[in-house]
């Protein structure tokens, strides 16, 4: 038993010439069983362990160790931007595209992986992390709400490869992740074989980027360049922080944040309705898709490029759907009873397609489940809401009109919706979402209404 202990002990220690820094395990064993000094001079002459500093934290390497990463030689911890550029982190070319496995109950955008694949991969490239002579650790969260955000670790084989990461996650305290109940966390092997996702069985053919997540572990892997790819960064992290979030308290949704003078109103549209509207962009706190709506307030997933906006703004004056109907069956804009406006939010309808909850990307929350936690949370707080039919005589309309019918929305006292009026248009309509709706998913409240 004292041999075993001692090997395992030689094997992370600093003292002996393979290596300059030991773990926390180590240290911990070492003062936990300790054995008399004739018989540990057999082994070994002498047991050091060196003080902590640049790239050395027995702590960290304790944490990092419990995910799978041992530390080879330093691991560097919530570096500033100058600090990784000192240490070789520069720009890399961005890229989109990137394929995204995920495992998990998702709907929509994905390929799926089973569990021993996932497995397997992981197991890889924490076994290349922890090959790397330096690990670089960075820590954040998605969304800032002090109530319902998730605390997230990066460890990463690269220094540059942090850079996209750190630009998007919102910064948290130190020793927040361990803190965190339900952390996420992102490994990222930049540098690892292009054969590693062939191998895994993830493709035919050597890739050099890919990306990979399991909610059930909380994990997002990215392989070679994916990190350069934002938008599918986003979208994982977006998945995996879903449950976290609402299980917090708070309603993760496919919205924006527009602000118009001192009111803020989370607007939800598909993107060929955002992206063409110019004069709209400058009304939008940011461009990303992402919001989270609790009783305190809503805040994006993700960091603002402005960096003056608040973590945690105030609860929206309204909750605006744009949806576009080339019929005439819609109006220009509908004042919409809670019911009312949580069955138009589970519908997404755009010119004869639906888009439930407005998500498009993949998630593992079913639009169902989010459609009644939004009526609960209209109800409570009494917010109002609004439709916006954005199409007008089969063309949509353009950003500077959509911002005049969100104004018109905060000033105008408009009666409560007629979409339930006697009219052939209307009706036609109406058939089409029961239609849907009634088929896609079941035990619909009675609440809801068009």
């Amino acid at each position: 038993m004292t041999t075993l202990l001692l090997r395992a002990l030689s094997r992370f220690s600093l003292a002996s010439s393979r290596s300059r820094h030991t773990s926390y395990a180590s240290l911990c064993l070492a003062r936990t069983f300790a054995v008399p000094a004739a018989v540990a001079d057999e082994e070994a002459e002498m047991v050091m362990f060196p003080r902590e500093g640049p790239g050395v934290s027995y702590g960290l390497n304790w944490a990092l160790a419990g995910r799978g990463v041992i530390v080879n030689d330093k691991a560097y911890y919530n570096l500033k931007r100058h600090e990784l550029e000192k240490l070789g982190a520069g720009k890399t070319e961005t890229l989109s595209g990137i394929a995204l496995y995920m495992r998990g109950n998702i709907t929509g955008g994905t390929t799926d992986v089973s569990k021993a694949q996932f497995g397997k991969l992981l197991k890889q490239v924490t076994s290349h992390i922890s090959s790397v002579s330096s690990v670089f650790v960075q820590d954040g969260a998605i969304s800032s709400s002090p109530t319902s955000d998730v605390k997230v670790r990066i460890i990463s084989d690269s220094s540059s490869a942090l850079l996209p990461l750190v630009d998007i996650l919102w910064k948290t305290p130190t020793r927040a992740v361990s803190h965190d109940s339900s952390p996420l966390t992102v490994y990222i092997a930049s540098s690892i074989s292009s054969k590693t996702g062939e191998n895994i069985g993830f493709s035919s053919k050597p890739t050099t980027a890919f990306a990979a997540a399991d909610i059930e572990r909380s994990s997002l892997i990215l392989c070679g360049n994916a990190f350069s790819d934002v938008n599918i960064i986003k979208d994982a992290l977006s998945a995996l922080a879903a449950p976290i979030i609402l299980a917090r308290g708070g309603l993760p949704l496919s919205a924006r944040i527009l602000v118009s003078g001192d009111s803020v109103i989370l607007l939800f549209a598909p993107e060929d309705i955002i992206k063409p509207s110019s004069d709209l962009h400058g009304a939008l706190l940011s461009m990303d898709v992402g919001a989270v709506l609790s009783p305190h307030g809503v805040t994006h997933l993700f960091q603002t490029k402005d960096q003056t906006v608040p973590n945690l703004l105030k609860r929206p004056a309204a909750i605006i759907f744009a949806s576009s109907d080339s019929t005439g069956a819609l109006p220009s804009i509908s004042k919409l009873s809670t019911g009312q406006a949580a069955y138009h939010f589970l519908a997404g309808y755009q010119d004869g397609k639906f888009l439930p909850a407005y998500i498009k990307g993949p998630f593992p929350i079913e639009p169902l489940a989010l459609a009644i936690s939004l009526h609960s949370q209209l109800k409570d707080s009494e917010i109002p809401a609004f439709l916006i039919n954005v199409n007008d005589g089969g063309k949509h309309i353009n950003g500077m009109e959509l911002l005049n019918l969100v104004k018109s929305s905060l000033s105008a006292d408009l009666p409560k919706s007629q979409l339930g009026a006697n009219d052939p248009k209307v009706g036609e309509l109406k058939g089409k979402y029961k239609s849907f709706l009634s088929g896609r998913f079941e035990g619909l409240p009675e609440e809801f209404s068009f």
